[in-house]
């Protein structure tokens, strides 16, 4: 997190920069030691490389020069930079000029970062630290210096800044920016509209099953078990992007798990919970109503964590309840976990277990405000640019009114997984874990697994899902496959077929090295969805005459879906 040390010091650092003679004290290893020590509470007393840092010094002081000289001349310098590249910014001299020396001082205070002699993960967490203060101070943040907002103040006669005032005044009551029309969307109305009944639930999940989409259906149905720390209607958004539907559309029966969103009656509740009463009590439920031996099973982010763990812990007790395993951009292996790795050490996991580890709630807006500062420009800024600045309402868009929609987590469930995953990457060692009372061992789960990932995904790097080809199956590992898609973390997973979008890439063989694999793969255009739906196909059974109801008799259809659970506010 950013303290106000640092904030403090990255304000002073930046003010001092159009200063040129100021500037010189700051490029002084003494004042970089105060200014990267306050990025980065408790860093032992850190040294540069002198030439490093003498050379940055040249540089900068060439480059502010002759910002310095065209602007005494009237030219407009060249700023290449999606936020100030409207006219605006490149008709007024004064403002791009403003513009390229924040963007020199960025440029700068990045390559300070290299000088420090520093392990490679405190390099991460002081550019981490620097760069949310750089993005906060972008002169497109503040109306004193943004010539869009200040023309769009006088074509509309002070109406904009009157507007931008009142989604501002409604944001802090909130709590939260707003990202989208939040008032576009209803669970239940046009997102998680998928038809179906909630057939099973318990304090910590409903089950719900779907109607089926086909006259016939696969005998086995398919599970889902999406992350806990977001609603499952990631999954169901609408009927054009719903992996559900897609799912009975293609003849499955499908069951998905709908996450409690965590009050205080569910704040003693553990991870041993999470497997024993959540993802196994699923499983459970949906073999007793299929009248299956086994199903097939899909777990996205962290519900294929749990669901990979749930099965490590039945393989344990000798049993073997699916036909098939689908994991999402899901983490087995945290030895590289990506930008969230500088939230993860053992002063800040300490601090969550002090506060919660023992009874409390890890708070979801709390999810979201660190899922927002790893993309702050995209998912900050952006708005505070066009919704406080200018006025403007924010345009509906499901994803992101999914996206802001928090859940809380209990927080000795939550505090568990920081430390035995994310700290100490315990799961992918075999017998070094106990769940539920077993020694947790991967590479007894034998069923026939593809494992998806997403190339730009910054929450899980595509190589660490990778990585779960070598835990899994490891006595079967012609049972093994992967894929690679697109884009991110989610838009890399929610891509239909219809919008014919992106591509991804497949390779039979699984070298030891992704790199490797991805030198060998082949790029195919448009959604994995296909690729998938032919995978589950060959592990679903033969087909039978689609259910006439939900449920069975001794688990009779509660509520319609989406269910009360997915409608409960953080």
């Amino acid at each position: 997190m950013i303290t106000p040390d640092a904030q403090n010091a990255a304000q002073a650092w930046f003010a001092s920069l159009s200063d040129p003679t100021a500037f010189q004290s700051w490029m002084q290893p003494p004042q970089l030691d105060s200014l990267l020590k306050s990025a980065m509470p408790g860093q032992q007393p850190v040294s540069f490389d002198p030439l490093l840092i003498t050379g940055l010094q040249k540089e900068y002081m060439e480059s502010l020069t002759a910002l310095w000289q065209n602007l005494a001349l009237g030219r407009v310098p060249a700023v290449e930079d999606k936020r100030f590249a409207g006219p605006a910014w490149q008709g007024n001299p004064l403002a791009a000029f403003h513009a390229a020396v924040y963007l020199l001082n960025a440029h700068t205070l990045d390559k300070m970062v290299d000088a420090v002699k520093v392990t490679p993960k405190g390099r991460q967490k002081i550019r981490f630290a620097i760069q949310q203060t750089v993005d906060a101070l972008s002169p497109a943040n503040f109306l004193v210096t943004n010539p869009e907002a200040q023309k769009k103040i006088i074509e509309t006669r002070g109406e904009s800044l009157k507007r931008g005032i009142e989604h501002m005044l409604e944001d802090m009551r909130k709590g939260r920016i707003s990202q989208t029309d939040e008032q576009a969307f209803e669970v239940g109305r046009n997102v998680a509209t998928t038809e179906g009944a909630v057939v099973f639930e318990n304090e910590l999940f409903q089950l719900i099953q779907y109607k089926p989409q086909t006259r016939t259906v696969y005998e086995r149905p398919l599970l889902i078990v999406p992350p806990c720390i977001n609603k499952f209607y990631i999954m169901d958004l609408q009927p054009a992007n719903s992996l559900v539907r897609y799912a009975a559309l293609q003849g499955h029966t499908v069951f998905l798990v709908s996450w409690c969103n965590a009050q205080p009656a569910q704040a003693h509740l553990g991870w041993d919970d999470y497997i024993e009463q959540g993802a196994m009590q699923a499983l459970r439920v949906a073999q007793e109503i299929s009248g299956q031996k086994q199903i097939n099973a899909l777990g996205f982010c962290v519900g294929g964590t749990i669901l990979a763990t749930a099965l490590a812990v039945l393989a344990a007790r000798g049993e073997n309840p699916v036909a098939s395993l689908t994991l999402l951009t899901a983490l087995l292996d945290f030895s590289d976990t990506g930008v969230l790795d500088v939230y993860i050490d053992e002063a800040q996991v300490a601090r969550r277990e002090h506060e919660i580890g023992r009874g409390g709630l890890m708070p979801g807006r709390d999810f979201a405000a660190a899922f927002s500062s790893l993309r702050p420009n995209d998912l900050v800024w952006n708005y505070v640019e066009s919704n406080y600045l200018k006025g403007e309402e924010p345009a509906p868009f499901d994803l992101l009114y999914w996206n802001a929609d928090s859940t809380n987590l209990p927080g000795p469930m939550f505090c568990w997984y920081l430390r035995r995953l994310y700290l100490e990457d315990s799961l992918k060692v075999p017998g070094k874990l106990k769940v539920c009372g077993e020694a947790v061992d991967l590479g007894a789960i034998s069923a026939p697994t593809l494992v998806y990932a997403s190339r730009e995904d910054h929450i899980v790097p595509w190589t660490s899902a990778y990585a779960s080809t070598r835990l899994i199956n490891r006595r079967k590992p012609a049972n093994m496959r992967f894929l690679l898609g697109a884009s991110g973390h989610i838009a890399g997973v929610i891509n239909p077929p219809e919008k014919k979008k992106r591509s991804y890439w497949t390779n039979a063989r699984l070298p030891a090295d992704a790199q490797e694999w991805l030198q060998g793969a082949t790029e195919h255009p448009g959604s994995w969805w296909p690729e998938w739906a032919a995978f589950m196909a060959r592990h679903a059974g033969a087909e039978t005459a689609a259910p006439r109801r939900y449920g069975n008799a001794r688990y009779k259809p509660i509520e319609p879906a989406p269910g009360r659970y997915v409608k409960v506010k953080a």
